[in-house]
């Protein structure tokens, strides 16, 4: 793969930058609770060295009542100087998945306006795999201010999604695997209806990864896409159930050269929750 420290860098890239004095390593494993996996207790055991934790649920708006929607611009820029994370640092992201939860931190990221940061492809299992080293302090912090610049077009609410739904200007494209999409699945969060958005594409973010949890090479990726039936000449709204693996297609497209998409938050676990919005069922 080609590193880029925008989006997607190798376990040898951040090797060989480990000592770099403006690197910031992020761990930012998450789990769903069916995963039977503490995220935090793995990371105290074992982590990159001078990594910190980037806790996803709690660094989120906890004024909303779906699951670690974006923070406000005031919280997370108090969390980030907290972390000493900031102007003019590198940030690279991982998570104990392989590429799961890190590619949402990096969409935070953007979000926020920070361009410097990228995910660490293959995560902390193929950095463990190699042999790299790994250690179970904590880091030392010293704080670092960092300058917000929140990026509206990178996020849609489910009244912007309703819209496009509608008037499909804009196609959406769902990373859940494909009986959820269909609805033959249940959801794994209770009270929600199963089904996709109407209009929606179905691209389950594995089929984006290789068997390593490496992220396929940008013309596998769009290869994926097209064979999904994804209109690429269009702008894309990428959703899932919560807004984790959404941020995954988002990842994907940005290395494809696709800069216009945009991440749905809320994403299934609002959609389908809201009894006023249609859903769909069976193939798109």
């Amino acid at each position: 793969m080609s590193d880029d420290p925008k989006t997607l860098v190798s376990t040898t890239w951040l090797a060989q930058h480990m000592k770099d004095p403006d690197l910031r390593v992020l761990d930012a494993s998450w789990y769903l609770p069916d995963a039977g996996r503490d995220a935090k207790a793995e990371y105290e055991a074992a982590h990159i060295p001078g990594a910190r934790f980037f806790d996803i649920d709690e660094i989120s708006d906890h004024r909303s009542e779906l699951p670690h929607m974006a923070p406000p611009v005031e919280k997370f820029m108090s969390r980030m100087r907290a972390m000493g994370v900031g102007d003019g640092h590198q940030v690279v992201v991982y998570d104990g998945a392989g590429l799961l939860s890190a590619a949402r931190v990096w969409w935070l990221f953007r979000l926020m306006g920070q361009e410097n940061v990228a995910v660490l492809d293959g995560g902390f299992p193929k950095w463990q795999a190699e042999d790299h080293p790994v250690e179970d302090m904590p880091p030392v912090i010293r704080d670092r201010h960092m300058t917000v610049r929140f990026q509206n077009h990178l996020v849609r609410d489910v009244t912007q999604v309703s819209s496009a739904s509608k008037l499909k200007d804009y196609q959406i494209v769902d990373a859940r695997a494909a009986p959820r999409f269909r609805g033959d699945a249940p959801e794994p969060r209770e009270g929600l209806r199963a089904g996709h958005i109407p209009g929606a594409r179905n691209v389950p973010y594995t089929a984006l990864l290789n068997d390593d949890k490496t992220m396929k090479d940008p013309d596998a990726c769009r290869a994926v896409f097209e064979a999904a039936g994804v209109d690429l000449s269009k702008p894309i709204i990428t959703s899932c159930g919560s807004g984790v693996t959404a941020a995954i297609l988002a990842l994907a497209l940005e290395r494809m050269g696709h800069t216009q998409w945009s991440l749905y938050d809320g994403s299934w676990a609002e959609w389908g929750m809201y009894p006023t919005v249609p859903v769909a069922t069976g193939e798109a």
